[in-house]
Protein backbone atom coordinates (compact mmCIF):
# COMPACT_ATOMS: atom_id res chain seq x y z
CA UNK A 1 0.00 0.00 0.00
CA UNK A 2 1.17 3.52 -0.67
CA UNK A 3 0.73 6.52 1.80
CA UNK A 4 2.32 9.48 0.96
CA UNK A 5 3.74 12.20 3.67
CA UNK A 6 0.86 14.40 2.03
CA UNK A 7 -2.12 14.17 -1.01
CA UNK A 8 -2.55 17.32 -2.30
CA UNK A 9 -4.42 16.07 -4.97
CA UNK A 10 -7.08 14.88 -2.82
CA UNK A 11 -7.83 17.77 -1.42
CA UNK A 12 -8.03 19.91 -4.53
CA UNK A 13 -10.35 17.18 -5.83
CA UNK A 14 -12.65 17.99 -3.37
CA UNK A 15 -12.53 21.90 -3.84
CA UNK A 16 -11.82 21.71 -7.51
CA UNK A 17 -15.43 23.48 -8.79
CA UNK A 18 -14.90 26.20 -5.78
CA UNK A 19 -11.20 26.71 -6.74
CA UNK A 20 -11.14 27.17 -10.43
CA UNK A 21 -14.18 29.65 -10.26
CA UNK A 22 -12.41 31.97 -7.48
CA UNK A 23 -9.00 32.21 -10.24
CA UNK A 24 -11.03 32.62 -13.25
CA UNK A 25 -12.12 35.64 -11.48
CA UNK A 26 -8.71 36.95 -11.01
CA UNK A 27 -8.14 36.58 -14.70
CA UNK A 28 -10.84 38.23 -15.90
CA UNK A 29 -10.49 40.82 -14.16
CA UNK A 30 -6.60 40.91 -14.60
CA UNK A 31 -5.39 42.49 -11.45
CA UNK A 32 -2.68 39.49 -10.31
CA UNK A 33 -0.64 41.96 -7.97
CA UNK A 34 -2.54 43.02 -4.47
CA UNK A 35 -5.90 44.67 -5.57
CA UNK A 36 -9.31 43.57 -4.32
CA UNK A 37 -8.69 39.63 -3.83
CA UNK A 38 -6.20 40.38 -1.11
CA UNK A 39 -7.48 43.08 0.54
CA UNK A 40 -10.74 40.67 1.45
CA UNK A 41 -8.21 37.56 2.05
CA UNK A 42 -6.76 40.05 4.82
CA UNK A 43 -10.06 40.97 6.07
CA UNK A 44 -10.70 37.25 6.91
CA UNK A 45 -7.61 36.32 7.73
CA UNK A 46 -7.16 38.85 10.25
CA UNK A 47 -10.14 37.87 11.75
CA UNK A 48 -9.54 34.30 12.02
CA UNK A 49 -6.39 35.12 13.48
CA UNK A 50 -8.02 37.53 16.38
CA UNK A 51 -5.82 40.00 15.22
CA UNK A 52 -6.48 43.91 14.13
CA UNK A 53 -4.96 43.96 10.77
CA UNK A 54 -3.36 41.62 8.29
CA UNK A 55 -0.76 42.12 5.80
CA UNK A 56 -0.60 39.41 2.98
CA UNK A 57 3.09 39.12 1.52
CA UNK A 58 5.12 36.97 -0.65
CA UNK A 59 6.18 34.20 1.50
CA UNK A 60 6.61 32.97 5.17
CA UNK A 61 10.41 33.77 4.85
CA UNK A 62 9.23 37.25 3.69
CA UNK A 63 6.89 37.82 6.82
CA UNK A 64 9.57 37.22 9.23
CA UNK A 65 11.98 39.20 6.91
CA UNK A 66 9.74 42.47 6.69
CA UNK A 67 8.79 41.54 10.26
CA UNK A 68 12.49 42.77 11.44
CA UNK A 69 12.75 45.61 8.70
CA UNK A 70 9.33 47.02 10.78
CA UNK A 71 11.11 47.22 13.50
CA UNK A 72 13.82 48.28 12.43
CA UNK A 73 16.09 45.54 14.05
CA UNK A 74 19.56 45.18 12.36
CA UNK A 75 23.83 45.23 12.70
CA UNK A 76 24.31 44.84 16.55
CA UNK A 77 20.93 43.92 16.94
CA UNK A 78 20.55 40.15 19.13
CA UNK A 79 17.43 38.20 18.03
CA UNK A 80 16.36 35.37 20.44
CA UNK A 81 15.37 32.32 19.21
CA UNK A 82 15.34 28.67 18.86
CA UNK A 83 17.84 26.51 17.36
CA UNK A 84 15.51 23.32 16.26
CA UNK A 85 12.96 25.06 13.63
CA UNK A 86 13.04 25.84 9.59
CA UNK A 87 16.04 27.69 8.37
CA UNK A 88 14.07 30.52 7.53
CA UNK A 89 13.50 31.27 10.90
CA UNK A 90 17.05 31.85 11.77
CA UNK A 91 17.70 32.88 7.95
CA UNK A 92 15.44 36.00 8.38
CA UNK A 93 17.78 37.33 11.52
CA UNK A 94 20.88 37.05 9.57
CA UNK A 95 19.55 38.56 6.15
CA UNK A 96 18.35 42.05 7.83
CA UNK A 97 21.98 41.90 8.99
CA UNK A 98 21.28 41.15 12.99
CA UNK A 99 22.52 38.30 15.09
CA UNK A 100 20.67 34.80 15.95
CA UNK A 101 21.32 34.02 19.57
CA UNK A 102 19.72 31.04 20.68
CA UNK A 103 18.08 28.90 23.72
CA UNK A 104 17.19 25.31 24.24
CA UNK A 105 13.82 23.80 23.46
CA UNK A 106 11.56 22.34 26.22
CA UNK A 107 11.45 18.70 25.11
CA UNK A 108 8.12 17.83 24.88
CA UNK A 109 7.13 20.81 23.07
CA UNK A 110 9.88 21.12 20.79
CA UNK A 111 9.26 25.02 21.47
CA UNK A 112 11.08 27.45 23.27
CA UNK A 113 11.79 26.94 26.67
CA UNK A 114 10.87 30.50 28.31
CA UNK A 115 13.12 29.12 31.60
CA UNK A 116 16.15 28.94 29.17
CA UNK A 117 14.81 32.49 27.31
CA UNK A 118 14.57 34.13 31.35
CA UNK A 119 18.20 32.59 32.59
CA UNK A 120 19.65 34.06 29.30
CA UNK A 121 18.54 37.69 29.31
CA UNK A 122 19.10 37.95 33.37
CA UNK A 123 22.91 37.41 32.33
CA UNK A 124 23.10 39.38 29.35
CA UNK A 125 25.43 40.18 27.88
CA UNK A 126 28.07 37.12 29.09
CA UNK A 127 29.14 35.96 25.85
CA UNK A 128 27.14 38.33 23.64
CA UNK A 129 29.08 41.98 24.62
CA UNK A 130 28.04 44.42 21.84
CA UNK A 131 24.74 43.11 20.72
CA UNK A 132 21.52 44.81 21.64
CA UNK A 133 18.74 42.66 22.77
CA UNK A 134 15.81 43.58 20.48
CA UNK A 135 13.45 40.66 20.11
CA UNK A 136 12.74 37.71 20.55
CA UNK A 137 10.90 34.80 17.61
CA UNK A 138 9.21 32.15 19.88
CA UNK A 139 8.28 29.28 16.67
CA UNK A 140 4.78 27.19 17.20
CA UNK A 141 6.30 24.41 15.94
CA UNK A 142 4.58 21.66 14.37
CA UNK A 143 1.27 23.54 15.32
CA UNK A 144 1.20 23.68 18.79
CA UNK A 145 2.06 27.10 20.51
CA UNK A 146 5.02 27.80 21.94
CA UNK A 147 4.35 29.07 25.97
CA UNK A 148 3.36 32.53 25.51
CA UNK A 149 2.30 33.84 28.96
CA UNK A 150 5.89 33.61 30.57
CA UNK A 151 7.61 34.76 26.87
CA UNK A 152 5.67 38.00 26.93
CA UNK A 153 6.34 38.64 30.47
CA UNK A 154 10.64 38.11 29.95
CA UNK A 155 9.81 40.00 26.92
CA UNK A 156 8.15 43.35 28.42
CA UNK A 157 10.71 43.29 31.36
CA UNK A 158 13.55 43.88 28.72
CA UNK A 159 11.65 46.09 26.40
CA UNK A 160 11.66 43.38 23.73
CA UNK A 161 9.69 43.06 20.82
CA UNK A 162 8.04 39.36 19.80
CA UNK A 163 7.83 37.91 16.70
CA UNK A 164 5.77 35.14 15.91
CA UNK A 165 6.96 32.46 13.47
CA UNK A 166 3.75 30.72 13.38
CA UNK A 167 4.26 29.23 10.13
CA UNK A 168 2.68 26.38 10.74
CA UNK A 169 0.23 27.14 13.19
CA UNK A 170 -2.29 29.28 11.73
CA UNK A 171 -5.57 28.82 13.42
CA UNK A 172 -3.92 26.59 16.65
CA UNK A 173 -5.07 28.45 20.38
CA UNK A 174 -3.25 29.11 23.32
CA UNK A 175 -4.77 29.39 26.86
CA UNK A 176 -3.43 32.70 27.92
CA UNK A 177 -4.58 34.26 31.07
CA UNK A 178 -6.07 36.94 29.18
CA UNK A 179 -8.35 34.46 27.88
CA UNK A 180 -7.52 31.97 24.77
CA UNK A 181 -5.43 33.41 21.46
CA UNK A 182 -5.11 32.40 18.27
CA UNK A 183 -1.40 32.14 17.22
CA UNK A 184 -0.12 35.61 15.52
CA UNK A 185 -2.40 37.42 17.73
CA UNK A 186 -0.37 37.28 21.14
CA UNK A 187 3.19 39.13 20.22
CA UNK A 188 3.96 42.57 18.25
CA UNK A 189 3.53 40.70 14.42
CA UNK A 190 2.60 36.88 14.04
CA UNK A 191 4.67 35.67 11.06
CA UNK A 192 2.15 32.85 8.35
CA UNK A 193 3.35 30.46 5.66
CA UNK A 194 0.90 29.55 2.82
CA UNK A 195 3.70 26.95 1.25
CA UNK A 196 0.91 24.41 -0.03
CA UNK A 197 2.47 21.80 2.36
CA UNK A 198 0.83 23.95 5.36
CA UNK A 199 -2.81 23.22 6.51
CA UNK A 200 -3.83 26.48 4.80
CA UNK A 201 -1.53 26.21 1.58
CA UNK A 202 -1.68 28.39 -1.61
CA UNK A 203 -0.81 27.15 -5.08
CA UNK A 204 2.43 28.47 -4.48
CA UNK A 205 4.31 30.89 -2.24
CA UNK A 206 2.36 33.25 0.15
CA UNK A 207 2.49 34.39 3.46
CA UNK A 208 1.32 36.99 5.97
CA UNK A 209 1.90 39.15 8.85
CA UNK A 210 -0.97 40.16 11.72
CA UNK A 211 -0.53 42.83 14.24
CA UNK A 212 -2.67 44.72 16.86
CA UNK A 213 -0.72 47.75 16.03
CA UNK A 214 -2.58 49.27 13.19
CA UNK A 215 0.40 51.95 12.32
CA UNK A 216 2.81 48.89 12.60
CA UNK A 217 0.34 47.18 9.53
CA UNK A 218 0.56 50.53 7.59
CA UNK A 219 4.44 50.51 7.58
CA UNK A 220 4.41 46.64 6.99
CA UNK A 221 2.05 47.73 3.97
CA UNK A 222 4.43 49.92 2.40
CA UNK A 223 7.69 48.04 3.10
CA UNK A 224 6.26 45.35 1.15
CA UNK A 225 5.68 47.56 -2.01
CA UNK A 226 9.04 49.03 -1.97
CA UNK A 227 8.38 51.69 0.65
CA UNK A 228 6.02 53.32 -1.61
CA UNK A 229 3.46 55.57 -0.83
CA UNK A 230 1.84 56.90 -2.76
CA UNK A 231 2.98 55.78 -6.13
CA UNK A 232 6.79 56.76 -6.98
CA UNK A 233 7.24 57.88 -3.65
CA UNK A 234 9.46 56.30 -1.20
CA UNK A 235 9.70 57.13 2.67
CA UNK A 236 11.69 53.98 3.19
CA UNK A 237 13.72 51.47 1.47
CA UNK A 238 11.19 48.26 0.95
CA UNK A 239 11.50 45.26 -0.67
CA UNK A 240 8.81 43.31 -3.06
CA UNK A 241 6.73 41.10 -0.77
CA UNK A 242 3.63 41.55 -2.26
CA UNK A 243 0.53 38.56 -2.09
CA UNK A 244 -0.53 37.50 -5.55
CA UNK A 245 -4.22 37.79 -6.19
CA UNK A 246 -4.49 34.09 -7.22
CA UNK A 247 -3.14 32.81 -3.90
CA UNK A 248 -5.30 35.63 -1.91
CA UNK A 249 -8.27 34.00 -4.10
CA UNK A 250 -7.39 29.87 -3.73
CA UNK A 251 -6.62 30.81 0.05
CA UNK A 252 -9.94 32.55 0.68
CA UNK A 253 -11.55 29.59 -0.47
CA UNK A 254 -9.29 27.00 1.74
CA UNK A 255 -9.47 29.28 4.69
CA UNK A 256 -13.47 27.98 5.19
CA UNK A 257 -12.42 24.48 5.13
CA UNK A 258 -9.57 25.02 7.49
CA UNK A 259 -11.33 24.36 11.21
CA UNK A 260 -12.08 20.61 9.55
CA UNK A 261 -9.20 20.23 8.85
CA UNK A 262 -7.44 20.81 11.54
CA UNK A 263 -10.23 18.61 13.15
CA UNK A 264 -9.41 15.75 11.18
CA UNK A 265 -6.08 16.06 11.68
CA UNK A 266 -6.25 16.14 15.32
CA UNK A 267 -9.03 13.36 14.93
CA UNK A 268 -6.19 10.88 13.00
CA UNK A 269 -3.45 11.92 15.79
CA UNK A 270 -5.32 10.74 18.44
CA UNK A 271 -5.54 7.30 16.07
CA UNK A 272 -1.82 7.40 16.39
CA UNK A 273 -1.48 7.93 19.91
CA UNK A 274 -4.18 5.42 21.01
CA UNK A 275 -2.59 2.70 18.32
CA UNK A 276 0.93 3.06 19.67
CA UNK A 277 0.04 3.32 23.37
CA UNK A 278 2.51 1.12 25.60
CA UNK A 279 4.98 0.88 22.44
CA UNK A 280 8.45 2.36 21.98
CA UNK A 281 7.27 5.10 20.21
CA UNK A 282 6.79 8.81 21.92
CA UNK A 283 3.36 10.57 20.40
CA UNK A 284 3.54 14.38 20.63
CA UNK A 285 1.97 15.55 23.81
CA UNK A 286 -0.86 18.05 23.25
CA UNK A 287 0.24 20.63 25.99
CA UNK A 288 -3.30 22.63 26.22
CA UNK A 289 -5.47 20.02 25.73
CA UNK A 290 -6.99 20.32 29.41
CA UNK A 291 -7.28 23.45 28.93
CA UNK A 292 -10.80 24.15 27.38
CA UNK A 293 -9.27 25.57 24.01
CA UNK A 294 -10.79 24.30 21.40
CA UNK A 295 -7.68 24.05 19.09
CA UNK A 296 -4.66 23.26 21.06
CA UNK A 297 -2.60 21.63 18.08
CA UNK A 298 -3.16 21.73 14.45
CA UNK A 299 -0.55 18.99 13.40
CA UNK A 300 1.24 20.55 10.30
CA UNK A 301 2.99 17.53 11.22
CA UNK A 302 2.72 14.40 13.51
CA UNK A 303 5.74 13.37 15.17
CA UNK A 304 7.41 10.62 16.77
CA UNK A 305 9.97 9.99 18.53
CA UNK A 306 11.92 6.38 18.69
CA UNK A 307 15.70 5.42 19.28
CA UNK A 308 16.50 3.72 16.42
CA UNK A 309 14.87 6.72 14.16
CA UNK A 310 17.15 5.88 10.92
CA UNK A 311 16.04 2.39 10.52
CA UNK A 312 12.77 3.01 11.20
CA UNK A 313 12.50 5.74 8.47
CA UNK A 314 14.49 3.08 6.19
CA UNK A 315 11.72 0.37 6.79
CA UNK A 316 9.04 2.25 6.62
CA UNK A 317 10.49 4.18 3.25
CA UNK A 318 10.92 0.73 1.68
CA UNK A 319 6.81 -0.24 2.81
CA UNK A 320 6.28 2.92 0.84
CA UNK A 321 4.60 5.03 3.39
CA UNK A 322 5.97 8.60 3.23
CA UNK A 323 7.98 10.27 6.35
CA UNK A 324 10.43 12.87 6.98
CA UNK A 325 12.62 14.51 9.35
CA UNK A 326 12.23 18.09 10.79
CA UNK A 327 14.77 18.68 11.33
CA UNK A 328 18.06 16.66 10.78
CA UNK A 329 20.80 19.55 11.71
CA UNK A 330 19.97 21.90 14.34
CA UNK A 331 20.68 25.55 13.03
CA UNK A 332 23.61 26.36 15.80
CA UNK A 333 24.97 23.41 14.15
CA UNK A 334 24.29 24.41 9.86
CA UNK A 335 27.78 25.68 8.44
CA UNK A 336 26.49 28.97 7.41
CA UNK A 337 26.17 29.70 10.88
CA UNK A 338 29.70 27.87 12.33
CA UNK A 339 30.96 32.19 12.89
CA UNK A 340 28.11 32.23 15.69
CA UNK A 341 30.22 30.35 17.48
CA UNK A 342 28.29 27.30 18.83
CA UNK A 343 29.35 23.76 19.03
CA UNK A 344 27.52 20.10 19.80
CA UNK A 345 26.11 19.86 22.62
CA UNK A 346 25.04 23.48 23.79
CA UNK A 347 21.37 22.83 23.07
CA UNK A 348 20.95 19.22 24.28
CA UNK A 349 17.31 18.63 23.70
CA UNK A 350 17.59 20.39 20.39
CA UNK A 351 19.98 17.96 19.69
CA UNK A 352 18.22 15.08 20.98
CA UNK A 353 15.08 15.99 19.14
CA UNK A 354 16.99 16.05 15.97
CA UNK A 355 18.32 12.31 16.49
CA UNK A 356 15.09 10.98 17.24
CA UNK A 357 12.07 12.65 15.43
CA UNK A 358 10.01 11.51 12.09
CA UNK A 359 7.01 12.56 10.88
CA UNK A 360 4.26 10.20 9.82
CA UNK A 361 1.38 11.10 7.20
CA UNK A 362 -2.02 12.82 9.16
CA UNK A 363 -3.52 15.04 6.34
CA UNK A 364 -7.15 14.74 7.11
CA UNK A 365 -7.55 12.36 3.82
CA UNK A 366 -5.66 9.68 5.42
CA UNK A 367 -8.10 6.73 5.38
CA UNK A 368 -8.21 4.11 8.98
CA UNK A 369 -6.56 1.63 6.90
CA UNK A 370 -4.07 3.51 5.72
CA UNK A 371 -3.55 4.77 9.34
CA UNK A 372 -3.28 1.61 10.20
CA UNK A 373 -0.65 -0.04 7.73
CA UNK A 374 1.24 2.88 8.90
CA UNK A 375 1.34 2.08 12.62
CA UNK A 376 1.80 -1.61 11.72
CA UNK A 377 5.59 -1.00 9.61
CA UNK A 378 6.64 1.53 12.34
CA UNK A 379 5.85 -1.17 14.89
CA UNK A 380 7.66 -3.62 12.46
CA UNK A 381 11.02 -1.65 12.28
CA UNK A 382 10.62 -0.98 16.35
Amino acid sequence: MQVPLLDLKAQYAALRDEIRPAIDEVCDAQYFILGPKVTAFEAETAAYCGSKAAVGVSSGSDALIISLMALDIGPGDAVITSPYTFFATVGAISRVGATPVFVDIDPVTYNMDPAALEALLANWPGRFAGLTPRAVMPVHLYGQCADMDPIMAVAKQHELAVIEDGAQAIGSEYPSADGTRRAGSIGTTGCFSFFPSKNLGGFGDGGLVTTQDEELAEKLSQLRNHGMNPRYYHKMVGGNFRLDAIQAAVLSVKLRYLDEWHAGRRKNAAHYTAAFEGSEVQTPTMAYADSGVEQPHIFNQFIIRVPNRDAVKAHITEKEIGNDIYYPLCLHMQECFAGLGYEEGDFPHAEQAAREVLALPVYPELTEEMQNYVVKSVLEAI
